[in-house]
């Protein structure tokens, strides 16, 4: 069994992989018994990975960190300096191009931060943007503004705010779509040529609210670093 693990900002995402099945596992229940090889792909702190290392440490179990290359398969990296990408954006790109192969994608990962990236049906990733994540937008504004205020109670809507927590959790929310929307047309095809794949902690609610057909991937990262691994391997 190979351990696939996705070292976020703020949290980790554990999953075994047997015959490229992939289940989502909570940490402690890992069966370190028949686990063979630990895959890491890793954006967050050191300290959230510390069990894990050190278990396979004392177990001698071969860790390897995914890295970023300029190709992997069919898939060709658009940073000319490639190694500044991150991890996890080139594994949501890869993953996406091989699940959906006859389609151009655009890649939406949004947590802490929110990521979009597109990536051609021929497998060239024409490069993307980084956002700050719906959290990250309003306590910026909040913060930096004497009158502007949020709640925990207001829903995020693609809506006008009729009062200043829906405007500002709403502008957030339709500021992010609007970067989708701006990625589709970077592609400048027929929109039934493109996949849409939300990812991320704020993937599902987004999808909610996105008009145009698309889908939610929970393990989008972790499905990226299986296709790393079958590369590494080959």
């Amino acid at each position: 069994m190979r351990l696939l693990v996705d070292v976020g900002n703020t949290a980790l995402k554990v999953a075994s992989e047997v015959n490229n099945n992939i289940t989502i596992i909570e940490e402690g229940d890992i069966n370190w018994s028949v686990v063979k090889e630990i895959a890491i792909a890793q954006v967050g702190p050191n300290k959230l990975l510390e069990n894990v290392t050190t278990k396979a440490q004392q177990l001698s179990i071969p860790v390897r960190q995914a890295k970023v290359t300029c190709q992997l398969g069919a898939v060709k990296c658009a940073y000319p300096q490639f190694q500044n990408l991150g991890i996890d954006r080139w594994l949501g790109v890869v993953a996406c191009h091989y699940l959906y192969p006859n389609k151009h994608c655009v890649v939406v990962d949004s947590g802490t931060a929110s990521k979009v990236d597109v990536v051609t049906k021929a497998g060239e990733h024409l490069g993307g943007w980084i956002l700050p994540g719906l959290d990250m937008m309003i306590e910026s504004l909040v913060s930096n503004t004497q009158k502007v205020f949020s709640d925990s109670e207001s829903l995020f809507l693609p809506e006008l705010g009729r009062n200043t927590p829906n405007a500002v959790k709403n502008g957030a929310l339709i500021a992010t779509l609007g970067a989708v929307e701006a990625g589709i047309a970077q592609l400048n095809c027929d929109f039934e040529d493109i996949q849409v794949v939300f990812a991320g902690g704020y993937g599902e609610l987004l999808q909610l609210h996105f008009e145009k057909p698309s889908v939610f991937i929970d393990d989008l990262v972790l499905k990226g670093l299986r296709n790393w691994c079958e590369f590494i391997h080959k």
